[in-house]
């Protein structure tokens, strides 16, 4: 049977609430400085800020094998660009390491290299952060800042063979078309990369669809950089240029302390100097339930089914257990193969409450090394990332 939702139990509460959910902009929709595009999300998305646009998904909403683009989570760091054009569009390959620069226009792209689809994992660096305590700056994100579509695109290893890099070569950063919030047509928002080895593993994409639709304006359209496991701003949306450095990339957004942690054990609220902070590369593992819904009531004796997803940024998760007796017990869950490396993993269980009262269902994930989520809230960095701490429901029996 189907649990009743009659109560409310979450840790979040929504800022503000986007009209119902319209069609997904057309890929030709334009929009001027001062317009709110509001006809992409689904009505119950979270909404952190406008300016720039910063959307969580409540947790329910994730049931999806792959999740339907309406579902997505936003994170942008600037202004919406305007102008987009598919067909002038292009793509400029330079830097240190690239003895003679490319450019490529979109067609080109699709037409002269192979197109392949993964399930990609993106997952905000600060997803979490709203249980950090002392509280940090940012976006206070609940469980919600994750996403696991369907990307379409040409792998950006085939690219960087093409144009021929020198052996010197040690980092990527992308450069894309948003704007800076002081409106200021000089400033970078953001431009942050990878090392070698993960821009040049087989799942790292210049994406030009999502879920065999195009990408949508607000993913990234016309050409989204796609890169699994880690955290998603390495993943450029609206990218126009990428450079291969001799360095690790100093773009904004890649100087501490954003995304970036300590490198030892810190107390909470400490200042840490910015030559201590490492970046943060592969994202922990981590779990959610996303059926039923927190808030559930059920019949004392009901078996309830349990679903959720569980990943583990570049790694495979090997077990995933729930209690229902805050962590005195455990339960293993049955859990599936990713449909690719780098696509998070669905999960299911059932569980049975004997006598009527409150409950919470917490779930655990451990990854193919052994690592577990922790019970509680990891140690404290000054930006509140990479909390990994279960994730947690509550129903009643009655």
């Amino acid at each position: 049977m189907t649990p009743r939702i009659l109560f409310r139990a979450g840790r979040l509460a929504a800022v503000a609430f986007l009209p119902a959910l319209l069609a997904t902009l057309s890929a030709a929709a334009q929009f001027s400085l001062d317009e709110e595009p509001t006809d992409w999300k689904h009505s119950d998305m979270i909404v952190h800020n406008r300016q720039p646009w910063n959307m969580e998904t409540p947790v329910h909403l994730l049931d999806d094998p792959v999740t339907p683009i309406e579902y997505m989570f936003v994170r942008n760091n600037g202004l919406l660009p305007a102008g987009l054009d598919a067909e002038t569009w292009t793509l400029t390959i330079d830097g240190e390491a690239v003895p003679e620069p490319r450019t490529y226009t979109l067609k080109e792209l699709k037409t002269k290299f192979k197109h392949y689809t993964y399930q990609l994992v993106l997952e905000c660096g600060g997803n979490g952060r709203a249980e950090v305590n002392p509280p940090t700056s940012g976006n206070q994100w609940g469980f919600g800042a994750v996403s696991c579509g369907a990307w379409t695109g040409v792998r950006l290893k085939d690219v960087l063979e093409d144009v021929g890099i020198a052996d010197n070569a040690t980092y990527i950063g992308y450069y894309a078309t948003d704007r800076h919030l002081s409106g200021d047509p000089s400033k970078i928002v953001i431009s942050r990369g990878v090392p070698m080895d993960k821009a040049t593993e087989d799942e790292t994409l210049l994406a030009f669809a999502l879920n065999g639709e195009d990408i949508p304006y607000i993913e990234g359209y016309p050409l989204r950089l796609v890169v699994g496991g880690w955290p998603a701003s390495v993943s450029g949306k609206w990218v126009e240029r990428i450079a291969v450095r001799d360095r690790v990339h100093d773009g904004p957004k890649m100087e501490a302390p954003s995304y970036r942690v300590p490198k030892y054990p810190v107390e909470p609220g400490a200042q840490v100097p910015d030559e201590d902070m490492v970046i943060i590369e592969s994202m922990p593992v981590k779990s959610i339930i996303t059926y039923p819904k927190t808030g559930a009531v059920v019949r004392p004796g009901q078996r309830v089914k349990l679903r959720g997803k569980a990943w583990a940024g570049d790694l495979k998760v090997e077990k995933v257990e729930v209690s229902k007796d805050h962590g005195k017990t455990w339960q293993e869950a049955e859990l599936d193969a990713p449909a690719n490396r780098l696509a998070w993993q669905e999960w299911r269980a059932e569980i049975e409450f004997p006598e009527k009262g409150y409950y919470e269902i917490w779930v655990k994930a451990t990854d193919e090394n052994g690592v577990s989520q922790p019970m509680v809230i990891p140690g404290w960095n000054p930006r509140g990332y990479l909390n990994n701490a279960t994730h947690r429901i509550a129903l009643k029996a009655e």
